[in-house]
């Protein structure tokens, strides 16, 4: 069975700063990718960014790169997203998901290959 529960969501003013954290159960730490996404009102989930257990190799989606950094602590079975710099294109609700044992991200990661998720942390940026 698979659990990934996110938290550490809420409003942050433009240019703060924020940490998501993933907790996973089950056998969801032992998979190779853990993603962040995100789903902005009346879009579609944008992959955020991908860290991958066999290598340690992080990907990262073109709006977040060089603000953004994911991270992952095995004692904790914890994966971390913090987010710099924060902008107000940057609202929306935040989902970690994984995708299989064997899944690895090359590039920023694509919501169809992940069929585990989170139910989702909101980040809303506003003055």
């Amino acid at each position: 069975q698979v659990q990934l529960v996110e938290s550490g969501g809420g409003l942050v003013q433009p240019g703060g700063s924020l940490t998501l954290s993933c907790e996973a159960s089950g056998t969801a730490f032992d998979y190779n990718a853990i993603a962040w996404f995100r789903q902005a009102p009346g879009k579609e989930h944008e992959g955020v960014s991908c860290i991958n257990r066999s290598d340690g190799t992080t990907t990262y989606g073109d709006s977040v790169k060089g603000r953004f950094t994911i991270s992952r602590d095995n004692a904790k079975k914890t994966v971390y997203l913090q987010m710099n710099s924060l902008n107000a294109e940057d609202t929306a609700v935040y989902y970690c998901a994984t995708g299989g044992p064997m899944l690895y991200c090359d590039g920023p990661p694509k919501a169809g290959d992940f069929d585990s998720w989170g139910q989702g942390t909101q980040v809303t940026v506003s003055s």
